[in-house]
């Protein structure tokens, strides 16, 4: 959250010399003017766009609407050492999981196998390959513009012998090919990982291992939205007969008035 126009706070992500004002943005102050405030407060900001619609769809897209500064949706974003090239108009892009992407790298241990299931331009995946001892990532996506961007950032960030970028449904791919080789699956797309939690499974090896789970969920002032992914995760893994734990859940952001945005790292055994 940034604070613009006196006393009024609206949100707005930096993505590289990019900055997205969030469509709500708008109604508390006019797009041109908080243009105006962030390029004069970040000045490595060249481009204000206004985020037109809610992401939306298979390959996560948004509506973007050129407000202020050059006309352009294309950037390279610096993440902990690690560089992105990103079209923000034709890949999904936030900067708002950075600290789970180096908490994630941090837990990784030499010559583990990484199935990322979905990689978008290979953020999670890089910063994994940059920042552990990794032997293999394996970074899934759905969107050819994400994974072509992947591309790019595999030879921006030299990690040409750990990094496999592979176009296609994440299941699909893993039924294919990957099947029972991985130490470690990442699931960082919350609308689909409880549906693709049991392929995450058969990607783990047959000793086990963790799988980095991301969810949505809806949560009154008397509920505890941790315990309610814990439950949808449970029931899942209990249905196929999983042995699991889940020793580790956080939320990471809100998303909206009782809605969340979780983190749950689960150990199959």
């Amino acid at each position: 959250m940034r604070k613009l126009q006196g006393n009024v706070y609206n949100s707005f992500d930096i993505i590289g010399d990019i900055a997205v004002l969030k469509s709500s943005s708008a109604e508390a102050v006019e797009p041109q003017v908080a243009a105006k405030e962030i390029m004069s407060i970040h000045r490595n900001v060249k481009t204000v766009l206004l985020q037109a619609s809610p992401v939306a769809g298979e390959l996560r897209l948004r509506g973007l609407t050129h407000v202020a500064g050059e006309n352009k949706t294309r950037t390279v974003h610096k993440e902990f050492g690690c560089l992105f090239s990103v079209d923000v108009a034709e890949c999904y892009f936030s900067p708002r999981l950075s600290h789970e992407r180096m908490r994630i790298a941090r837990l990784v241990k030499p010559g583990e196998t990484v199935v990322n299931m979905f990689a978008g331009v290979g953020c999670f995946s890089i910063i994994i390959a940059k920042h552990s001892k990794a032997a293999n990532v394996f970074s899934i996506d759905l969107n050819p513009a994400a994974v072509q961007f992947m591309r790019e950032n595999i030879r921006l960030n030299r990690v040409y012998d750990k990094v496999a970028p592979l176009l296609g449904d994440s299941k699909d791919v893993i039924n294919r090919q990957l099947q029972h080789v991985a130490d470690r699956v990442l699931m960082p797309l919350p609308k689909k990982a409880l549906e693709y939690l049991p392929c995450a499974v058969s990607a783990l090896k047959p000793s086990g291992g963790w799988i980095h789970y991301y969810g949505f969920e809806h949560a009154a002032k008397a509920e505890s939205p941790t315990e309610k992914a814990k439950l949808k995760v449970a029931e899942v893994l209990d249905s196929l007969s999983v042995k699991f734990e889940v020793p580790f859940v956080r939320v990471v952001r809100s998303t909206g008035p009782n809605w969340y945005q979780l983190a749950a790292d689960i150990r199959v055994v």
